[in-house]
């Protein structure tokens, strides 16, 4: 075990669009663990698209990370030590509040142990961790798809879009994709997408017209801004919108959404939207783990992962993830799995 701690702090909050410069890497000991604690390292440190609110000074659902403070996220990696008789040296562990540093200080709420048998250790933050699950619980229960449904999903390439328009081909509905680029509409194509939209190129309401003849009956947005304007002009009767993520709006925090208003809309259409956020679903993740399990085991969902090498690459792995450059999930190989060669 090494005996340095390389930790990613909050520099400074960004105006805009953060930078490298957002962040300073430093050195710390290794921590020792409290009672009741364990400490693990990381071999894989996961980013994704909601830290950026954790970065901004504005209210959100969870306290932002201070400049000086180690930036939050979660992680997968080994126990080194332990004051916790549940968990041993050598427990293969996930939790989101592993930060981005090698070693983390872990309390027993919030942290999992991970079984291999279900999949890559790397799975634990991907397919098999809070993305799979936000798409299983979020589609499932907010999205309430029935056979026949139409069901449109933004950022569908990313690590929750991906399983989305899987789990709703495997529901019996009809999956649109919207995604911003060629490589990336293809792979929603291979996963079994009936229709892909490039918001980026072209007339996106007549490319989604053209995809929809019949309408939407189920809006799942990661995005916010002008994807879901144009989506809103498409739904049905009792549409249901699910509201999992706002990637347009997180570089202009604090500014005014100056989007079209859907009151009228809504109202005709007696459209539900609702938020999701999965630290509300936390308590039930055996039971999407095991269906989601089965399914990746079975082949019926696939997952592709963009993989960055090195701690020394979160911020580039961060801003790649904020532009729109990665495909699939993201993630950061800090150490090699105990037992690699």
């Amino acid at each position: 075990m090494q005996n340095v701690n390389r930790q990613w702090r909050l520099k400074a909050r960004p105006q805009g669009m953060p930078t490298p410069e957002t962040w300073e890497m430093v050195e710390a000991p290794v921590p020792d663990p409290g009672d009741g604690q364990i400490v693990a390292r990381a071999c894989w440190l996961s980013v994704d698209p909601y830290m950026r609110g954790r970065i901004a000074a504005g209210p959100s659902y969870a306290r932002p990370v201070e400049p000086g403070e180690v930036m939050q996220g979660g992680g997968v990696g080994a126990v080194v030590r332990s004051r916790n008789p549940a968990f041993k040296p050598g427990d293969i562990v996930e939790s989101m509040g592993w930060g981005w540093q090698d070693y983390a200080t872990l309390n027993p709420q919030g942290t999992r142990k991970v079984d291999l048998a279900h999949g890559p250790m790397r799975h634990a933050l991907g397919v098999l961790g809070m993305p799979g699950l936000t798409a299983y619980f979020a589609f499932l229960d907010v999205g309430a798809p029935r056979v026949g449904d139409v069901v449109v999903v933004s950022s569908a390439a990313g690590a929750v879009g991906q399983v989305v328009g899987q789990i709703a081909k495997l529901m019996g509905c009809r999956a649109v994709a919207v995604a911003g680029s060629a490589a990336k509409l293809a792979w929603c194509r291979e996963l079994g997408y009936d229709a892909a939209v490039d918001y980026k190129s072209g007339d996106l309401r007549a490319a989604l017209a053209a995809a929809t003849p019949d309408g939407v009956d189920v809006y799942f947005d990661n995005t916010a801004g002008p994807i879901f304007d144009a989506v809103m002009e498409r739904i049905n009767l009792r549409a249901r919108i699910v509201q999992c993520g706002t990637i347009d709006t997180y570089n202009r925090s604090g500014q005014p959404d100056t989007g079209l208003r859907h009151h009228r809309h809504m109202l005709v259409k007696r459209a539900r939207w609702q938020g999701f956020l999965y630290t509300d679903y936390v308590h039930r993740a055996e039971e999407g783990l095991a269906r989601l399990g089965a399914w990746v085991r079975d082949g019926r969902i696939r997952y592709r992962e963009d993989i960055a090498e090195g701690i020394e690459r979160m911020p580039q792995a961060f801003l790649r993830l904020l532009t729109g450059e990665n495909l699939g999930k993201q993630l950061v190989r800090v150490a090699p799995e105990p037992g690699a060669a």
